[in-house]
């Protein structure tokens, strides 16, 4: 598969193919491009596997065009916006396999609804100890609520 012409609106990458099917990707995948000017989104180039574009370091495949979620998950849509959460971690965090994790993330494997509730409450348990941490407690040494002394996550 190969596209052969793009065009953008405010949520969506659209790609014409060289059979003249309309495919769509969520600029929520690509959030420098979401947030590039219409000059910076032009500025791109087609590759044998992909469009580049070198100003904003994004690479799009044709092949990502095909997949079935156009629009990330609410769960792949999470990690993507907070930036500072790692996938890794937080997959060690909430006992559940990093590599799960990431596939999960990434659209390879979809979680059971008993699964997306651990990943809530582990969420939840996190939000819980960083709204502990307290700065301002002591003047010479800052408190911080540690997740290793905290009870696990309810799966």
């Amino acid at each position: 598969m190969e596209i052969r012409k793009i065009w953008f609106d405010k949520r969506f990458l659209y790609g014409e193919d060289s059979e003249g099917r309309e495919l769509k990707q969520s600029l929520a995948w690509y959030p420098e491009l979401a947030e590039a000017s219409e000059d910076q989104r032009n500025a791109y180039r087609f590759g044998f596997e992909g469009i580049h574009w070198p100003e904003l370091g994004v690479d799009v495949s044709f092949e990502s065009f095909e997949y079935e979620d156009a629009i990330p998950t609410p769960l792949q849509a999470f990690f993507m916006s907070p930036s500072e959460i790692n996938i890794s971690g937080f997959g060690k965090f909430a006992g559940i396999n990093p590599t799960l994790i990431r596939d999960y993330v990434n659209g390879f494997k979809t979680p059971s609804p008993k699964r997306v509730l651990s990943i809530q409450n582990a969420i939840r348990s996190l939000g819980a100890i960083y709204s502990k941490v307290d700065f301002q407690a002591s003047k010479t040494t800052p408190t911080v609520i540690s997740h290793r002394a905290q009870s696990k996550p309810k799966r």
